[in-house]
């Protein structure tokens, strides 16, 4: 059986997330809760089932008065003021146990009485506390600042609605205990390790360099682009899609490809046959590098962050400091000197399988219904 069905038997469970929009990270995560608990409800704020895996649609689907919004999915990111509202006009089903995975407003949901609140923690509200720049812009930042300090406030109240809260890293640790006041414990996301596995056969010396991300300005995608310009010899492919997409796409110099979004397993071919991924951003956690590990593949990472529990230094990856284009130009070159073997990668990926993830998760579920 599995351990996270095993620890809630004979009980009660309602899932929660924060919207459903697209099969990225986080719906992963919640993926896993839902074969877990097949016959769960699951609450979100707003969202389209088909837009994600049938584990995660094929269940009563429980959503706020935002989902009434004609057309809602091509522009909710410009509806962040309502959300906090909205979140309460979500009827959560009764049970015993409330398991959300949040970003945003998940966490936030009202549990019925008698319940307990288990909340997967992706992180505290970036665009809120930390990076209302990097998401805004300046100019926006500043004259948004009000409605910032609005969401803040409201992001801390309702964290004290959480019997338990479990952070996907202790960089986010660290965040919910200083914005929130809480404690936490920390279990990783998971890799799909069976999905994500080195070429069958003899692993070649890949002939491009890769990355896998959202094309949006904190992911810093226009340091690699920039830095390529000065790496001729190199070439790199870059999949994904996003707002700055046509400013990467001028950027570019003749050795940089923008290939748009791929299905998984288009990427999981281009982790295998590339020469090494790029991971320039900050970011909470990032499974995009174990999967490149998982495959067999070094990650060249900004030293900040998740990725800094992640990769393991000169044996699956190595870091730059700076968020410059030279610190990363040098990083590159580094890599490619180097001589990297691709049993260790994959054995440093394997620390971060499903299996581990699931046995985690159900202490954390076992310990929150055990909760006085």
């Amino acid at each position: 059986m599995n351990p996270l069905t095993r620890a809630a038997a004979g009980r009660r469970v309602v899932l929660g997330h924060d919207w459903l929009t697209g099969m990225r990270g986080g719906e992963r995560v919640l993926e896993l809760h839902c074969e877990a608990f097949p016959e769960a409800p699951l609450a979100v704020l707003f969202g389209e089932p088909e837009r994600v895996s049938a584990a995660i649609r094929n269940r009563p689907l429980v959503t706020s008065q935002m989902q009434r919004i004609p057309g809602l999915l091509r522009y909710y990111r410009y509806l962040l003021p309502l959300m906090p509202s909205a979140s309460r006009t979500v009827r959560v089903p009764p049970g015993d146990l409330l398991l959300t995975t949040s970003h945003c407003v998940a966490k936030a949901f009202r549990k019925t009485p008698g319940m307990r609140h288990l909340c997967y923690c992706f992180t505290p509200m970036r665009y809120a506390w930390l990076f209302s720049r990097e998401y805004l812009g300046p100019v926006r930042a500043r004259l948004a600042e009000p409605l910032l300090a609005y969401l803040r406030h409201w992001d801390r109240k309702t964290s004290a609605g959480v019997d338990r809260f479990v952070a996907i890293s202790h960089h986010v640790q660290d965040r919910i205990s200083r914005f929130y006041g809480r404690e936490s414990d920390v279990v990783y996301p998971p890799v799909d390790t069976d999905a994500f596995t080195p070429m069958p056969g003899v692993l070649r010396d890949g002939s491009y360099d890769l990355i896998v991300s959202a094309l949006v300005p904190y992911k810093r995608v226009d340091l690699a682009v920039e830095a390529y310009r000065r790496l001729p010899g190199r070439t790199l492919k870059i999949v994904g899609a996003g707002t700055e997409t046509a400013h990467l796409r001028a950027l570019a110099g003749d050795n940089v490809e923008l290939l748009g979004w791929r299905s998984d397993d288009e990427v999981r071919e281009l982790y295998r046959n590339c020469s090494m991924l790029l991971f320039p951003g900050e970011e909470d956690f990032g499974i995009v590098p174990l999967e490149a590990m998982a495959c067999g593949r070094p990650v060249v990472a900004f030293r900040r962050g998740g990725a800094t529990e992640t990769v393991a230094e000169n044996v699956s990856g190595l870091f730059f400091d700076e968020q410059s284009v030279e610190s990363l130009a040098e990083a590159i070159a580094r890599a490619a000197d180097a001589t990297w073997n691709p049993g260790d990668i994959r054995a440093h990926a394997e620390k971060f399988g499903v299996r581990r993830f699931l046995a985690q998760m159900a202490e954390c579920v076992e310990r929150t219904l055990e909760q006085k």
